[in-house]
């Protein structure tokens, strides 16, 4: 299952971006996976093997190709703001067609692509449910959503009318940055969607609790994450 790093354009200069593919024949969907706030890390990159291992096409965008690009040590925040430069929500939509658009032209078009975020990428799952019309989008852990982190990054939850792909959101209880109240806001508001769209809560995970390099790593919820993440794709992604 090869995987490889290229390089291509985007309207706001070049992005590399990772790709995964399956073994055997050409695959039918795809998936743009986005990164935590660390960037596309040596976890991403095994999450999107991961996820080629289930016969999809993965690519990686490097959203922080506007600040030098490269990636942060997990918990060193005050580097990961210098990334965020010059990155707001219009540069995250470049970067995502920019995606959409490799994927287009080897033949996998935006209604067999998919799309998953952790972190970072988990409320980038969201904005893009609310702008484009793809397959299906999945977001864990994804904080920002119902209130504002940072100025460039504004809350999405009036969003919800506007949502045009199905939207599965994935949250810890014991997530500190996201709290209960929040995600049951969250899912309260999901109740109108024009889309289908879905929360679920995991007891005892934190923020995190996906990634299996860290004492963050709850294998039972993020077992079952998986499993739901392979249903919603089969759901909303078969040719």
């Amino acid at each position: 299952m090869p995987s490889q790093t290229l390089t291509i354009a985007t309207t706001d200069g070049p992005m590399d971006l990772f790709e995964a593919r399956p073994d055997g024949d050409a695959p039918t969907t795809a998936i743009v996976l986005v990164q935590e706030a660390f960037g596309v890390n040596s976890h991403i990159e095994d999450v999107g093997e991961r996820l080629a291992a289930l016969g999809h096409l993965v690519v990686a965008p490097h959203f922080f190709h506007r600040a030098g690009g490269g990636t942060v040590p997990y918990g060193q925040f005050d580097k990961v703001m210098e990334k965020y430069a010059g990155l707001d929500d219009a540069g995250i939509l470049v970067d995502v067609d920019a995606a959409l658009g490799h994927l287009a032209a080897v033949g996998i078009d935006a209604a067999h692509t998919g799309l998953v975020g952790f972190c970072f990428g988990g409320r980038v799952s969201f904005l893009v449910a609310a702008e484009r019309a793809i397959g299906a989008s999945i977001g864990f852990y994804g904080g920002g959503i119902v209130t504002a982190r940072f100025p460039q990054f504004p809350a999405l939850v009036d969003r919800v009318p506007t949502l045009k792909t199905p939207w599965l959101g994935l949250f810890g209880d014991d997530d500190g940055s996201i709290p209960v109240d929040q995600v049951e806001h969250l899912r309260a508001a999901l109740v109108d969607a024009p889309v289908e769209a879905e929360v679920v809560r995991y007891a005892g995970a934190g923020h995190g609790f996906f990634r299996d390099v860290g004492d963050d790593y709850r294998p039972d919820a993020a077992a079952d994450a998986w499993s739901r993440l392979q249903g919603w794709y089969a759901r909303y992604l078969a040719s």
